[in-house]
């Protein structure tokens, strides 16, 4: 079995298990007491936060540990605006941000506050430019991950805390997927990190607050890590979770270039092998292990579960899965095809052999779901001006398949209508015209949720 999902959760780190079985017996009493077993547990906390600290690239004072990445979130979230109340309640957000990221907007903004949330380009990258012109004099907060978990792209950190200094605004940065590889340039205030990303255990957060940042911690109150994390601290986790980060950091540099090229080798015989296939995210700013794909014609949800009977554990960004109702919300900002979304992680050490292996495997599995599903085959030239379809109670990805089976009745220069409720429609039917050369018209809302979409067939009139 392949194991290609470290975005969502890498394996427990060899380093991060021995320094948890160590600190199991060495770190199990109270930080905060005098006595022997306490003064033990505090140096093995007080060195962890300096291995930390050392990795995120901020002093060991401006950090500390929570019970999890999106605790992080959450605190530094609601830790920066109250502290900034009198500046303002303005936040602005990217489009593509974690979700843990936009509920904190979210909830801000059911409190009264507005949320300023600045698109992407098709690459799924924030133009530096636009994030500059949505800050404002009231902006108490401003967020920006640096690389997006589901496509893998590189933000412009740096520009961004640039615009924020000139601003007087400070800059969170969600790094949960980006410590991995080093630290994160420029000059921002707040970040945070998850354990479980870079191969340490579950249910450890770091959350740097650089000094001079103002930050009002929300809660309850506790004398633990600066009063940002109340609750006894985990220390054996907390031993693992750092000497982890400081592990794969050491090996970072040389697996980051061997993990790229076995990322480029997908990327470039991905569409040589699998017909209708968008490689997605931007193929130079973007993390070297992770790569994400959109397959048309395929039932998300069939696809995985075909490449875990063939020995892959992959996940998806796609609507077509049982747990998602909705289309990935980067997708959608990033306006890319979201039917058949792969997302592949790579963990440390993937051998070349196991690429080579997806390769060889994943054809056999989309011609067999689309087989299944009645995926049309390239389209002849029709007769036809304007043909209409009802795809009305179907669902992702059969509303596509329909048009694409449509636009083959019509001429070059005619025209489509396809009526569908299924809300996924609106982000894939765009995105197919875009990848198969055909313009979209539009979509005219109806009743009861349905919505006729319009598209005029490419080509020579």
């Amino acid at each position: 079995m392949s194991y290609f999902d470290v975005a969502s959760a890498a394996p427990l780190h060899p380093v991060a298990r021995q320094a948890l079985h160590a600190a199991l017996d060495e770190g199990w009493a109270d930080p905060s007491r005098l006595y022997r077993e306490g003064r033990r547990a505090r140096m093995l906390l007080d060195a962890a936060r300096e291995t930390a600290a050392e990795a995120v690239g901020c002093r060991a004072d401006e950090l500390v540990f929570t019970p999890s990445g999106t605790a992080s979130v959450h605190t530094a979230v609601a830790g920066a605006l109250a502290a900034r109340r009198r500046v303002g309640q303005h936040v602005v957000v990217s489009a593509v941000e974690h979700s843990a990221v936009l509920h904190s907007a979210a909830a801000h903004e059911r409190h009264g506050g507005s949320v300023s949330e600045v698109g992407v380009e098709r690459s799924g990258a924030v133009p530096a430019g636009a994030f500059r012109e949505a800050l404002r004099a009231d902006t108490a907060l401003a967020c920006l991950q640096s690389a997006n978990h589901e496509v893998g792209t590189v933000q412009p950190v740096e520009e961004a805390a640039d615009a924020c200094r000139a601003a007087g605004v400070p800059l969170f940065v969600d790094a949960a997927q980006s410590l991995a590889w080093g630290p994160v340039p420029g000059a921002w205030s707040l970040l945070a990190g998850s354990a479980h990303k870079w191969g340490g255990p579950a249910g450890v957060g770091l959350l740097a607050v650089r000094k001079g940042v103002r930050f009002a911690p929300q809660g309850p109150g506790d004398e633990r890590e600066s009063g940002r994390a109340p609750g006894f601290e985990n220390i054996p986790g907390i031993v693992a979770a750092a000497a982890s980060l400081r592990a794969v950091r050491a090996e970072a540099a040389a697996e980051a270039a061997r993990l790229r090229g076995l990322t480029d080798l997908l990327r470039a015989r991905l569409p040589r092998l699998v017909p209708d296939v968008e490689v997605v995210g931007d193929p130079v700013r973007r993390l070297p292990h992770l790569l994400t794909f959109s397959c048309l014609y395929v039932d998300g949800e069939s696809l995985l579960h075909g490449l875990d009977r063939a020995g892959f554990s992959v996940s998806s960004g796609s609507s077509c899965t049982s747990s998602t109702l909705t289309p990935s919300h980067v997708l959608r900002a990033m306006g890319v095809v979201s039917e058949g979304n792969v997302r592949v992680s790579l963990p440390l050490g993937t051998p070349e052999s196991e690429v080579e292996r997806f390769l060889d495997v994943l054809p056999g599995v989309v011609r067999e779901v689309r087989d299944r599903l009645g995926a049309p085959a390239a389209p002849a030239p029709g007769d036809a001006d304007a043909v209409t379809v009802d795809a009305l109670g179907l669902t992702c990805p059969q509303p596509v398949i329909e048009l694409a089976r449509a636009i083959g009745r019509v001429r070059a220069g005619g025209t489509v209508t396809v009526t569908a409720d299924d809300e996924v429609a609106a982000v894939d039917i765009p995105a197919w015209c875009f990848t198969q050369g055909h313009t979209y018209l539009g979509a005219v809302p109806g009743a009861d949720g349905a919505v006729s979409y319009r598209v005029r067939r490419g080509g020579a009139a």
